[in-house]
């Protein structure tokens, strides 16, 4: 199987300003992100997972970056070495925030300060993480000691997450 595509935030705003005989606008356009080919090195990626997942009010889960557990839209297991790109959006229906991150052990943590180190993603809101083109480490995922990423859900209901990782198996 190969992987290639794009991945990227945009900004597309602009700012105006009423004068007494013009309007002055300021447009800003950016947008961060990277164009991807299959491969393991810089710019590249093969693995992806995605998924839209439920929690009930004040359950945890860990996903297993490199272990058991996660698999591709065809049913292959996934073992990730370096994740290139996450994406973590939480439903606008929640009722509360979820957390991304503070695994009790084994924490994915290179994209954080400390394994103690959560997230907060307000219902509606969403967090991203993308590798630029350049590079080829993105953020390193350690097989059985450094590869849980945990979800937890707030108080009041059931919590709904959309959850996008992609990377690499070397």
């Amino acid at each position: 199987m190969t992987l290639q595509g794009r991945a990227s935030i945009r900004v597309d705003m602009s700012q105006g300003q009423a004068f007494d005989l013009t309007t002055g606008v300021v447009p800003l356009l950016k947008e961060y992100g990277a164009f991807l080919t299959n491969g393991v090195g810089a710019g590249q990626a093969d693995r992806i997972f995605h998924d839209q997942r439920t929690l009930s009010a004040g359950a945890n889960e860990d996903l297993d970056l490199n272990g058991a557990g996660l698999t591709d839209a065809f049913g292959a297991a996934l073992a990730f070495v370096r994740i290139k790109g996450l994406i973590v959006s939480a439903a606008a229906a929640n009722p509360n925030p979820i957390t991304v991150g503070g695994a009790a052990s084994n924490g994915f943590v290179s994209w954080v300060g400390s394994a103690t180190d959560k997230v907060s993603i307000r219902p509606g809101c969403s967090l991203a993480l993308i590798a630029g083109a350049a590079d080829a480490t993105g953020y390193t995922v350690t097989a059985a000691t450094a590869d849980l990423l945990r979800v937890t859900a707030g108080a009041g209901g059931n919590h709904i997450y959309d959850v996008v990782v992609w990377g690499a198996s070397a």
